[in-house]
């Protein structure tokens, strides 16, 4: 699936199709909207279950004491945390987004629950990141990849930056594979979490952008291609919930 999905200078932001350079800043209005009820939304519009699907992603990471790892659009560092907890004093976890509220309401969730030592944060695009060649053991993406403009473009990005026998994580919504599923799923996206969005947040399009950026990334298979041609190799997913949520990982030989 091309990213660009009309003509050379336009993408899909949602539904819409907007002009290239427009839609990091739409995005980023999205976050900046909801950042302060970020964590509380997840876990109202996921009934907790969003958790679940971390913490396996983190199993999943095989990441160990004394690696570096890189969380990309970390967010409020649900991820960051956890990891720096497994990479202990000798390691290092880097808390990166794009957005400059998220990054912040993670750096002091971070620091409220005493980590700092090993965590250090950056504000990034995923195309084109600012590290050197060969600087992590692993990548993180979670729930994140769908809003980038160029996802070619940032998966190349992040396979330089990986080690040899470095892992990329995506972790991210995706296709239901249940029968019967894409039904219910599209009627709870599309008339509970805006109204969820509205009431909780005070903000009922950027819920409605969530629900159809969703709709807009690639399904499982696709991502599996797309992580095959940016350079990855053994790679592979694990479907979630149905589908709704799948687990890639790719690895850099």
């Amino acid at each position: 699936m091309a990213t660009k999905t009309s003509g050379d200078d336009t993408t899909h932001f949602g539904f819409q199709q907007v002009p290239l350079e427009e839609k990091v800043h739409r995005v980023a209005e999205v976050f900046h909207s909801v950042a302060g009820k970020y964590d509380l939304m997840n876990d109202v519009m996921s009934f907790g279950i969003h958790r679940a699907w971390k913490r396996f992603a983190i199993e999943m990471s095989g990441v160990r004491a004394g690696q570096r790892v890189l969380d990309l659009a970390g967010g409020t560092g649900d991820l960051a945390g956890k990891l720096a907890r497994r990479v202990g004093e000798t390691g290092e976890v880097v808390l990166a987004d794009i957005n400059d509220s998220m990054l912040r309401q993670g750096r002091a969730r971070l620091i409220d629950l005493g980590l700092a030592g090993n965590l250090r944060y950056a504000q990034v695009n995923a195309e084109c990141l600012p590290f050197a060649d060969n600087t992590f053991d692993c990548i993180t993406i979670a729930f994140g990849l769908r809003n980038v403009t160029d996802k070619d473009a940032a998966l190349r990005s992040m396979h330089r930056v990986l080690r040899p026998g470095g892992r990329l994580l995506v972790l991210e919504f995706s296709k239901p594979q249940l029968p019967g599923l894409s039904a219910v799923y599209d009627a709870y996206s599309f008339k509970v979490l805006p109204e969820l969005g509205k009431l909780i947040a005070a903000d009922e399009q950027s819920y409605r952008y969530l629900a159809e950026s969703i709709r807009m990334h690639p399904d499982q298979e696709t991502l599996k291609g797309m992580m095959l041609q940016a350079g990855f190799t053994a790679c592979d997913y694990y479907n979630m919930s149905g589908g709704i949520v799948a687990l890639h990982r790719g690895f850099k030989l």
